[in-house]
């Protein structure tokens, strides 16, 4: 769990591959009851992650932009469709942006200027943070399930950590580093 928490709050801050990679790998190894364990202390982790961005986005928001730009699969660009978007759909698009792949981190810091309060900000992370996690989790836990019977273990991490990095070879490609 304390490996969930801190990957969840790392990238929610600066860190650039999702805690889905552990909590899909604790479904495939461990179970259910586990894996949505891990994923509360994930949201956890994240919220905390959220908050600390979202006050670096109010105190030096500049500073923060610049650095995130830095961060492998953010670009100038994606700040900037982030702002527009906070911009026109408040924080339902903060909600639905993580959801297609644009970095949450992104939406805490520019929350704030595009006039989400902290608590309406808190209050999206939640399900914006836990529907992805516990969508990819289950989704894959009931395809370990159904390999189960046909391969073991460490088969079904292996084909888990193939998905993965074909995952990021191709988001990387797509997004850029």
């Amino acid at each position: 769990m304390l490996i969930a928490g801190l990957w969840g709050f790392a990238e929610a801050t600066l860190f650039f591959l999702v805690p889905d990679i552990w909590l899909t790998a604790i479904a495939v190894r461990r179970g259910l009851k586990p894996a949505l364990l891990a994923c509360l202390a994930a949201l956890a982790g994240a919220l905390l992650g959220g908050l600390a961005m979202y006050g670096w986005g109010v105190s030096n928001p500049e500073t923060a932009r610049a650095v995130l730009d830095w961060v492998p699969g953010i670009n100038v660009t994606m700040i900037t469709e982030v702002q527009t978007a906070l911009n026109e759909g408040g924080a339902m698009a903060m909600f639905l942006g993580p959801l297609q792949g644009v970095p949450y981190k992104i939406y805490a810091v520019e929350a704030a200027g595009a006039g989400v309060g902290l608590a309406t900000f808190l209050a999206i992370s939640v399900p914006a943070r836990l529907l992805r996690f516990l969508m990819l989790t289950v989704a894959v836990l009931a395809i370990s399930r159904a390999l189960s019977s046909h391969v073991g273990p460490r088969f079904r991490t292996g084909l888990l950590t193939g998905a993965w990095i074909v995952f990021y070879a191709a988001y990387f490609t797509i997004v850029g580093i």
